[in-house]
């Protein structure tokens, strides 16, 4: 059984990792409000950016921009995004498990999947894995900017126009609230405007484009990529600081719990020490008669 003295040092220990806990979890709040504004004042612009392109799709020729051309898969290209860091609970475990079960489903198919990761967990994760990676970005979270979605997603738009990849998909957490983050496996091109599309549809409306059709194409549709791409870094961004908010506020819950439980075994060990010291000093009076 433990002396009394190694219990206290226990009890010590548990109540210096709950201070730690307790500043991770202030911090991660911080980051969280920081992060849940960005991310709130881009759904709008987002949303509403999707919706033109795939207007633009449904009433133009599709052979406008090869960014919306749709052609038969061979190679699926595959964006997973993690976070840089642990002590998130299940928010990286569980894109990795949606990111291996869509990898796996894919080459079930007879398609070849090129991975591309965001994030040194999923890049650690794929190389334990011996998983050949295409691309890979780590050193972002946190510092997440328009600049480096423009780097990611240029290189996906490269890719796709080179015909290296035949379609594109992202894996990433939405932020649905603190508790609750959503992983998402999302289709990022070719864009959903011209997905089995050839041409105007019979209700589409006949717009003069100023300048060319072309020229609007070849501007807003990788604009397009690039908000989608800037959404979902600050999607799971805003996730990731979430479940580490959450994850901090049930380990400071659980170190009170158990600061609770070894104070309980601390005073039956010292009662038990007291009650013992009692009965030496009675048994030795006994012994004096």
């Amino acid at each position: 059984m433990a002396t009394l003295r190694d219990i206290r040092r226990r009890i010590k220990a548990v109540r210096n990792t709950r201070q730690i806990t307790k500043a991770m979890k202030m911090v991660a709040a911080a980051k969280l409000r920081r992060a849940q504004g960005r991310m709130l004042e881009l759904r709008p612009y987002a949303d509403k950016m999707y919706g033109v392109i795939e207007n633009l799709g449904a009433m133009g020729d599709m052979e406008l921009n090869p960014l919306l051309a749709v052609r038969p898969r061979k190679t699926v290209g595959v964006l997973v995004l993690t976070s840089d860091r642990g002590l998130c609970g299940a928010f990286n475990t569980n894109i990795m498990k949606a990111a291996a079960a869509f990898i796996s489903d894919l080459k079930s198919q007879g398609f070849d999947v090129s991975v591309s990761a965001v994030g040194r967990k999923a890049i650690d994760y794929f190389r334990r894995r011996d998983v050949q990676m295409r691309s890979r970005w780590a050193g972002i979270s946190g510092k997440i900017d328009y600049l480096k979605a423009r780097e990611i997603a240029g290189d996906l738009i490269e890719n796709f126009r080179n015909e290296t990849l035949d379609e594109v998909h992202l894996v990433y957490n939405e932020f649905v609230n603190v508790v609750i983050q959503k992983v998402q496996v999302k289709k990022l091109l070719p864009l959903s405007g011209g997905e089995g599309k050839t041409g105007p549809s019979a209700d589409a409306v006949d717009f003069i484009y100023e300048p060319s059709a072309k020229q609007i194409y070849g501007q807003l549709i990788p604009k397009a990529i690039e908000i989608e791409v800037f959404r979902a870094l600050l999607e799971s961004q805003t996730s990731e600081e979430a479940a580490r908010m959450t994850a901090m506020e049930n380990a400071s819950k659980n170190a009170d719990e158990m600061i609770q439980r070894l104070t309980l075994v601390a005073n039956k060990v010292r009662q038990a020490t007291i009650t013992k010291e009692l009965m030496d000093i009675v048994g030795g009076v006994e012994a004096l008669k």
